[in-house]
C-alpha cells in the first residue's frame, strides 16, 4: 500500500489502489482476530515448520467450529 507523507498527498490512482487492497485484506482480518483473541494464537512457541503448520491447522479447525456454532444459534 502507498502512504502519503507530509505536504505530499497521494495521487488518485494510489488512493484507488489502496482501497482495492484494503477490501481484500479486510476479508481475512476477522478470522485472524478471532484466532488471536479467543484461541490465544498470537505467538507460536514451536520452532519446527511441521509443528507450526499443525498448530495453525488446529486453530483453523477451532475457528470453523466457532463459526458453525454462531451460525446454528
Amino acid at each position: 500500500m502507498d502512504m502519503s507523507v507530509r505536504n505530499h498527498k497521494l495521487s488518485i490512482e494510489s488512493v484507488r489502489r489502496n482501497r482495492r487492497i484494503s477490501r481484500k485484506r479486510s476479508l481475512v482480518e476477522y478470522p485472524y482476530a478471532v484466532m488471536k483473541r479467543m484461541f490465544h494464537f498470537s505467538h507460536v512457541m514451536v520452532t519446527l515448520v511441521r509443528r507450526v503448520r499443525m498448530k495453525f491447522m488446529f486453530a483453523c479447525f477451532g475457528y470453523n467450529v466457532h463459526v458453525l456454532k454462531i451460525l446454528q444459534g
